[in-house]
């Protein structure tokens, strides 16, 4: 099915609501819409997945210390319109009462409004481009406020995580509109404006 899927829409970009009506609701694989273009990756697994449910433990704890209005759901669906994308994040830290005016949140899980979503976090692996740059540029055109890219195995380019290459959590931050980047990596401790007082270091989170 999850091959067949992906030949199907081989031949011409689709519609995001074509997407959504195509992709299936249970699979071993994920399914994303870049650029009118359905990707399909395998679910994460192995230290991927690790790292990916260390975070959410972490903001989880965080977010009920601190008594915030946010919680991490299961699964959702961000959409770009204006590029005709859909992405299924490893992690995304929503706003709880901006979810009235999603219109297509109870129906679909699907998050069209910037202001909804507080963080999201993707964890790096071999098509580590999209992160760095297609998700990069559309969350930022969304006006997500914060966005995290984890490399645990130092898979993006050197421009990113330095040469020789080490694994880096990148945090990009909303300002005036456009995305500041600093990387962390080894001891040093991740500065976030979401959660200021988070007390984790680079090497705890890419080690899961």
């Amino acid at each position: 099915m999850a091959a067949q899927l992906s030949e199907q829409f081989s031949e011409s970009p689709i519609s995001f609501d074509d997407f959504i009506t195509a992709i299936p609701e249970f699979s071993e694989h994920r399914y994303e819409l870049h650029r009118g273009r359905v990707i399909e990756t395998p679910k994460p697994r192995g230290q991927h997945s690790k790292v990916a449910g260390f975070i959410n433990g972490e903001l989880f704890l965080e977010i009920r210390r601190l008594q915030l209005p946010y919680f991490i759901p299961r699964d959702c669906i961000v959409r770009s319109a204006e590029a005709e994308s859909g992405y299924e994040p490893d992690l995304i830290v929503l706003d709880e009462p901006a979810l009235s005016d999603e219109p297509r949140w109870e129906s679909g899980s699907i998050l069209t409004l910037g202001k909804s979503i507080k963080l999201i976090v993707e964890v790096v692996s071999t098509n580590w481009q999209t992160d760095y740059s297609l998700k990069l540029t559309d969350y930022e055109s969304l006006g997500i406020a914060e966005y995290w890219i984890v490399d645990y195995a130092a898979f993006g380019g050197r421009r990113f995580i330095g040469n020789p290459k080490q694994p880096t959590v990148t945090v990009c931050s909303l300002i005036d509109g456009e995305y500041e980047l600093q990387a962390f990596q080894g001891s040093s401790q991740i500065r976030s404006s979401l959660f200021p007082e988070l007390s984790l270091t680079a090497e705890q989170v890419l080690a899961g």
